[in-house]
């Protein structure tokens, strides 16, 4: 779930005067899911969803409105794209077929995926690019653009390693594609959708504890973007110890939401206010809340405000369950942060610089037996 959505860990001192952005294709191809489209594709951008195809309705669907006015700028775009889709549907069908045939399987539900995409830091201009493929909850292929090689985790995928490999006019197409044309569309799309993705919102800060042997927790919510630091402090001092920190997790709106854990139980009360939370945002002043006992709002008195936090992670779930549904098979599989999906491709290499601005144009080979 972590990669679908991009999550970040909350990291103490680190710097918040950058904004990392990104645009990701997330691509899931299955067989043996009756309840689920066989192929599914979403673009996101900045961890916003901008356009949406699956297997059943064959359609591109835009998402966001700034995102159907820049790609008026290409004619027939959505007809362009929708056929790239309907055959990288193709691509991925026959993938799953070549792929249980190496890993000597029949029957039964296999999913297959992929993830590419680029970013871009809007501080020192700083870019990376990755594709990454998975079959059936594990990491089957990824490539490494500094070197222009691919890791294979697995021995079935070391076929398609160094079919890729030597194919080096395909290598240098990804590298441009990927540090060039991927990243000046990246920049387009936040120039159109910049009073969305690139507005600032301020966070609500509340001191919360379920009972008084709970931790203290500070919870900030509402903000954009979703770089955001939260920590605590005692006389000034930034805490390592004594603290959990959580993660980002988005609300229903659009914004964001993180708490902090601050573990009190061997400090006695007077010594409480010692301590604050700091949040800190882009854009905006630190945040600094002391940690006044009579502020702190109880899970007795204010049940309704922690059981919005627990809603906000129902929300994460709902959400990326609807935007790919592949990643929840996935994660039943591997628990951790990877970024992959599948391993064929589209063979079209057509995309000249303007013209394709869809990750799915970019020059692939598929899975071969």
């Amino acid at each position: 779930m972590k990669a679908l959505i991009g999550l970040l860990l909350l990291v103490f001192g680190h710097d918040v005067s950058s904004v990392i952005h990104s645009r990701r294709l997330f691509t899931t191809g299955s067989s043996g899911l009756s309840t689920f489209p066989e192929f599914v594709t979403v673009e996101m951008v900045d961890e916003v969803q901008v356009e949406y195809y699956d297997s059943n309705t064959q359609r591109l669907i835009p998402k966001q409105d700034w995102v159907d006015q820049a790609n008026r700028e290409v004619p027939d775009y959505l007809e362009r794209e929708t056929e790239r889709r309907k055959g990288a549907q193709q691509v991925f069908k026959a993938g799953i077929g070549t792929l249980k045939r190496r890993f000597n399987q029949t029957g039964g539900v296999h999913v297959y995926q992929r993830m590419n995409g680029c970013e871009w830091d809007d501080e020192d201009g700083t870019t990376e690019g990755y594709q990454q493929y998975g079959y059936d909850g594990e990491d089957f292929l990824s490539m490494d653009l500094k070197t222009l090689t691919w890791v294979a985790p697995v021995h079935q995928a070391l076929t398609t390693k160094h079919r890729w490999e030597h194919n080096r006019a395909l290598m240098e197409k990804l590298k441009h594609y990927y540090t060039k044309e991927c990243v000046d569309w990246l920049k387009k799309y936040l120039a159109y959708g910049k009073s969305t993705l690139q507005r600032t919102e301020r966070p609500r800060v509340s001191l919360l504890q379920r009972s008084p042997s709970s931790p203290v927790v500070c919870h900030a919510t509402g903000f954009y973007p979703d770089r955001v630091v939260v920590f605590w402090r005692r006389d000034g001092q930034e805490l390592h110890e004594q603290v959990d920190p959580g993660e980002v997790l988005p609300n229903h709106d659009g914004t964001f939401q993180v708490s902090v854990d601050l573990d009190l139980t061997a400090v006695p009360q007077e010594d409480w206010r010692r301590y604050e939370c700091v949040v800190q945002l882009k854009g905006i002043e630190d945040i600094s809340t002391p940690l006044d006992p009579a502020h702190i709002r109880t899970n007795r008195e204010d049940n309704h405000i922690l059981a919005f936090i627990l809603t906000g992670v129902a929300v994460l779930a709902v959400v990326a369950a609807a935007a790919v549904v592949g990643v929840f098979l996935y994660q039943k599989r591997n628990d951790s942060d990877k970024r992959h999906k599948p391993v064929g491709s589209v063979t079209s290499s057509e995309n000249t610089e303007g013209q394709n601005p869809s990750p799915e144009a970019q020059p692939l080979t598929t899975v071969q037996s």
